[in-house]
């Protein structure tokens, strides 16, 4: 069995889901992040980074995994599932979910550390602002072309970047300028795995 230690962020609902939608068994230890649970000596063994999501696989010995986006791909390499096997395919589902990793997850971050900060600082919040709609857009091209991402099929680049885009208000912003975006953001909305993966984080 799997033990998965999270919290209920956008990277730690990627696992719940895509643990969720590969069937696979797993204990989940909610960590309190206010109370630093992330920052204790037995947590730091498993991840030496000291954030949220990391996983024990019990099944390959207790393997240590942490940083969501290698965790997915752990998962995804795991069963088989969730990644193409081909080689074209598996870059471009790894190529979206690097843009997730280094871009959006990261600039909505950001957007929404300063939005929230007591002294606001303009130039910060009009930057994170900006490159997050910017990201949207490149989002919105894509899901022009094609239905998931990755192309033809839901990947682990859609899960992992679904749990930010879902979430435009996080950076005080709307998608509404973004119909493909929006289109995609629902129709993942409606996987019954991606809606259970949420509700084990409540």
């Amino acid at each position: 069995m799997i033990e998965l230690y999270s919290a209920n962020t956008p990277n730690g609902q990627k696992i719940t889901i895509a643990l969720e939608e590969l069937g696979l068994e797993y204990q989940l230890h909610k960590l309190n992040l206010g109370e630093l649970d992330q920052k204790q000596p037995a947590y730091l063994k498993i991840n030496p980074n000291g954030r949220i999501p990391a996983l024990l696989d019990n099944d390959n010995g207790g393997f240590a995994v942490f940083e969501s986006g290698a965790m997915l791909i752990y998962l995804a390499e795991k069963t088989g599932k969730l990644m193409p096997s081909d080689v074209n395919g598996r870059s471009l589902v790894m190529q979206w979910l690097m843009f997730q990793m280094s871009a959006l997850g990261p600039m909505m971050g950001q957007a929404g550390w300063f939005l929230r900060r007591e002294e606001k600082v303009p130039v910060a919040i009009e930057r994170y602002q900006n490159e997050t709609l910017r990201l949207f857009a490149v989002l919105e091209s894509r899901l022009s072309e094609a239905e998931y991402l990755g192309g033809e099929h839901y990947s682990i680049a859609d899960i992992s970047t679904w749990t930010w885009a879902k979430r435009p208000e996080y950076a005080l912003l709307s998608n509404d300028e973004f119909p493909n975006l929006q289109r995609w953001i629902e129709q993942v909305a409606q996987r019954p795995a991606v809606q259970r993966g949420l509700e084990k984080l409540l």
